[in-house]
């Protein structure tokens, strides 16, 4: 009722955790409703899966789980924590904090391909542990308020992003390659990797925000170390060391063929330019959010502070609702091109309004999602 009303927006707090709780339902209720409504279980699902892969799965999943908190405990409050540093006595601007973010990217995107080709070659397991130790220090720069610490800091973040989404996945299909029959359960390896994953990212987000308030914008940082030395804990004990098969080297692709290949079919360039434009207008809004939503939140909520965990954590919801959509429409046989065209559209007008909103000087009511 009316009671129910004010109190949800009494506060910012209160205001976003129903929107979680609002998505997590609406995603419960779909996934419930295909669960009931679908057919009985395939023949192969009746076929026992071998104890063996079994085992791997608890292995890499534990191991996978931990190192993707850590990383999604640095998202919520990466804006503040930079931008609550000062230089010479002037704060940090937007324009210092896009350069810090940038230069992590700029890290990834130079030593992306060495530190993968290291990890292939030297052992996937010492590049799952070589990104625990780089990810750790760039986490434990963001308690420094010198900028060349911070910037050396985002450096050693973005190497250590190359190996995170390179080394553990590259761990697990050598493992799986080795068993037998354990390629037939890659499929559903990574698809519980990343159906859990959004649930860790929730998570993570309330994590954060509890280390935020009782550490400071650091906390979910500092908390981050936590999981990313657990995680090393258990890889080191539970993993054993593989690596890439040596090939000849007139048989090994290089970075020309790839180039070839991408020439010879149109279609790759234009599924790359698609993702490339999204993924641009989806980090711009990563470092744009922060300071656009504490603004509204100040208007709308007499200066009460940024819950930024749990809006993240309604992000990270919204994403696993999105999923959980597409994978009603492709099995209902909907084109991806139809859904894609339909998510692009969709897309394109939330962001018109979130900016619209942002810059208007009159504050839209915000309704319960």
């Amino acid at each position: 009722g009316s009671a129910f009303a004010c109190s949800i927006s009494s506060s910012p707090t209160y205001f976003f955790n129903a929107n979680l709780v609002a998505l997590a339902l609406t995603t419960a209720l779909i996934k419930i409703t295909d669960r009931l409504t679908s057919k009985n279980k395939s023949s192969d699902e009746d076929e026992p899966k071998p104890a063996a892969i079994k085992s791997l799965q608890i292995k890499f999943l534990a191991v996978f789980w931990l190192l993707r908190c850590a990383d999604w405990l640095q998202g919520p409050y990466f804006y503040e924590v930079y931008s609550s540093k000062i230089f010479n006595g002037v704060p940090a601007s937007l324009a210092v904090v896009s350069k810090l973010f940038l230069t992590g990217f700029a890290s990834t995107a130079l030593f992306g391909p060495i530190v993968g080709r290291l990890s292939d070659s030297k052992g996937r397991k010492r590049g799952t542990l070589a990104f625990v130790l780089l990810y750790s220090l760039g986490a434990a720069s963001t308690k420094s308020n010198v900028l060349g610490v911070l910037l050396m800091g985002r450096v050693l973040s973005g190497i250590g992003t190359s190996l995170l989404f390179s080394a553990p996945e590259a761990w697990m299909v050598g493992e799986a390659m080795s068993k037998e029959k354990g390629g037939q359960y890659l499929g559903e390896t990574f698809g519980l990797a990343y159906a859990g994953d959004a649930l860790v990212a929730i998570l993570a987000g309330q994590f954060a925000g509890a280390a935020a308030g009782v550490r400071g914008p650091t906390g979910p940082f500092e908390l981050s170390i936590g999981f990313l030395v657990a995680g090393a804990a258990l890889a080191s004990f539970l993993w054993k060391e593989n690596k890439a098969e040596k090939s000849g080297d007139d048989d090994a692709p290089t970075i020309l063929d790839a180039v070839k290949v991408v020439k010879e079919d149109p279609k790759i360039i234009l599924v790359g330019a698609v993702q490339s434009l999204f993924e641009a207008a989806m980090y711009i809004f990563v470092l744009q959010w922060p300071p656009a939503i504490t603004g509204i939140i100040e208007k709308s909520f007499g200066g009460s502070a940024t819950p930024y965990g749990t809006v993240f954590s309604c992000f990270m919801a919204s994403c696993l609702l999105g999923s959980t959509i597409f994978g009603q429409l492709a099995k209902r046989n909907v084109p991806t091109e139809t859904s894609t065209s339909a998510m692009l559209s969709v897309a394109t007008v939330a962001m018109g309004i979130a900016a619209w909103v942002s810059t208007s000087s009159t504050i839209v009511a915000m309704p319960l999602a």
